[in-house]
């Protein structure tokens, strides 16, 4: 744990339905450094009250929630330098708190009505135009463990700074003793050295005046038996010896006044240290009753401490017990939320499918309707192709059926899953195979997406097959008509004409015009043998010249309207819409 940044700054602290006041709250940020089992960096905020020891906010900022931010709030720094431009701000909040009109402000928000719940911590930046909102972290309030772990982080720092203190007081003790010794052997040396002084200038004064006085009674001997040849000479001798005399007690006065000023301040020196001493003695009993009054202090902390511990350490396992099922359950809450929205993305892709199938459906229907009334000229051998496509239009619909009952069941399992909250380990293994189920299901969407352009393709080209055959018929029953006109049978004078209704039997085949199973016969109302429809295209083909494509057998067109039962599911393909997977239950 590397703390980065701890100052206390003033913070405008707003709630709901209440004034906004200014607070001096503490803001830490802390750097923490995990190497199990991956290596991650963590930045921890924190926001403290050194008034109020349960006033607690923190925050704890991943790389992976540093991302998410970065995107919500346009950020342009990675999460390396996010710490330093965060205390830069900070800086810049805490050196314009002293000016009238601060440029930056620092903004704590809450929603209820004291300061309670999560709290939006922001940077303002204010300028004549609009209040710009730099960095906006969402701080959610410390529990009961965070305080109390706060609490006894505080409790212990106290604890450190006690015995630094202690340390520190013993330290100056023996500064203080040392010192006071040391004040003490100077002074009494500087009084030995005062008295030494007095004494030799005693001894001095004394030898002087002595000596003075004995030389004067000799000279006052001299001086009466010579004091009519000498006087003179002792005027003068008299003379020198005053001034020499008044020299010496100059001197001698000088350095007695020097001394006595070395003696006042040696005095001084002795009663400032006196006072210090006293200073130092008192405020040494005060300490001496702090100590004992936080010993005692300590003693009723530790016995309440113990009996506190007891029951922390039950409650802190009661605790981690449930934040163990806390943190399960939040992750496996996750984990459904991610399941959830996978499945929803998966029901709007699943819808616009339908959608699109239901548009495709209109269309085919669309299609169908023109398509009957086009086809509803043709012999019964087309109605049957009716009947394929109302067949085909039966499998479109069973599909759209498919599609909703698709919806409510998994309208069911949104049901399901609601109920299924005491089941979430179950899901958990289910989840692997859901995952794959959900591939499996995006390649059966791109193989729908395939399968649909692919019938699209078909039905256009069997549209433009149709025309073609339509046409075709059209000229054949034509052609066969004017043939069977021109041609009179045996043994009838007046042939009958031919009904509409009756019209001509054609089995049409358009990948080929070789008989297939059964020879394709058509029958006139007055001939009595059949002719094969090889003969009669031939024939055609050879007086009229029809163009060899439309007997060209073609590997993706689509047998039409008459066909043999049992060559229809060979020709035509199933679109079958694969059933959508359930992302909560096994196919």
């Amino acid at each position: 744990m590397e703390e980065l940044f701890s100052k206390v700054l003033q913070v405008n602290v707003r709630c709901r339905d209440c004034e906004e006041r200014k607070l001096n709250i503490r803001v830490t940020i802390e750097l923490q450094l995990t190497t199990s089992p991956v290596h991650k960096r963590d930045l921890l905020v924190r926001l403290t009250d050194d008034a109020d020891p349960y006033f607690l906010f923190n925050l704890s900022i991943s790389e992976e929630d540093f991302q998410s931010l970065k995107v919500q709030q346009g950020l342009l720094i990675d999460f390396a330098s996010f710490p330093q431009k965060f205390i830069d701000l900070l800086n810049l909040c805490s050196s314009e708190q002293g000016s009238e009109n601060p440029r930056f402000l620092l903004h704590l928000s809450c929603q209820s009505a004291s300061l309670e719940g999560p709290a939006n911590f922001s940077v303002v930046e204010t300028n004549a135009f609009k209040h710009l909102n730099h960095l906006s972290l969402r701080l959610t309030q410390g529990s009961d463990k965070h305080v109390r772990d706060y609490l006894a982080a505080c409790l212990s720092s106290l604890k450190i700074e006690k015995q630094a203190l202690e340390t520190k007081l013993k330290k100056t003790e023996e500064d203080l003793s040392r010192q006071l010794s040391y004040a003490q052997q100077t002074l009494s040396e500087k009084t030995r050295e005062l008295d030494k002084l007095r004494s030799e200038w005693t001894t001095q004064t004394s030898s002087l005046s002595s000596r003075h006085s004995n030389e004067l009674q000799s000279e006052r001997e001299k001086a009466l038996e010579l004091q009519s040849k000498l006087q003179q000479q002792t005027e003068q001798l008299r003379q020198e010896l005053e001034s020499s005399h008044r020299k010496n007690s100059q001197q001698l006065q000088s350095r007695l006044s020097e001394m006595e000023s070395s003696c006042r301040d040696l005095t001084e020196r002795k009663y400032k240290n006196e006072s210090a001493i006293r200073d130092l003695k008192i405020k040494l009993v005060g300490a001496e009753e702090e100590c004992q009054r936080s010993k005692q202090q300590l003693l009723t902390l530790r016995r309440e401490n113990s009996s506190l511990d007891t029951e922390v350490h039950e409650k802190e396992r009661l605790v981690s017990q449930l934040q163990l099922r806390v943190a399960v359950l939040e992750q496996e809450s996750k984990d459904k939320d991610q399941l959830m929205g996978r499945t929803k993305e998966v029901l709007e892709a699943t819808q616009r499918q339908k959608e699109t199938a239901e548009e495709a459906a209109e269309m085919k229907e669309l299609q169908m309707k023109k398509l009957e009334s086009t086809v509803k000229s043709l012999s019964e051998e087309l109605i049957k192709a009716n009947g394929i496509i109302k067949k085909l239009q039966g499998e479109v619909r069973g599909l759209v059926g498919k599609i909703k009952m698709k919806n409510t069941v998994t309208v069911s399992q949104e049901k399901v899953l609601q109920e299924t909250t005491g089941k979430l380990q179950n899901v958990e293994k289910d989840l692997q195979s859901a995952q794959q189920q959900l591939t499996n299901k995006d390649e059966q969407v791109c193989k729908l997406k395939e399968q649909l352009e692919a019938t699209v393709q078909k039905l256009n080209e069997s549209k433009e097959v149709l025309k073609t055959n339509e046409n075709v018929i059209s000229w054949l029953n034509k052609q066969l008509n004017e043939k069977l006109l021109t041609k009179k049978p045996e043994g009838l004078d007046n042939p009958a004409p031919l009904p509409a209704t009756a019209g001509l039997r054609a089995q049409f085949y358009p990948q080929s015009l070789k008989p297939v199973g059964t020879p394709m016969t058509v029958v006139g109302p007055a001939s009595a043998e059949p002719r094969t429809v090889q003969s009669v295209s031939k024939h055609i083909g050879e007086a009229v010249g029809l163009d060899s494509k439309y007997f060209e057998r073609r590997d993706d067109s689509i047998p039409v309207y008459g066909l043999p039962s049992n060559l229809l599911p060979k020709d035509l393909p199933q679109r079958t819409k694969p059933p959508v997977p359930s992302a909560y239950f096994s196919a």
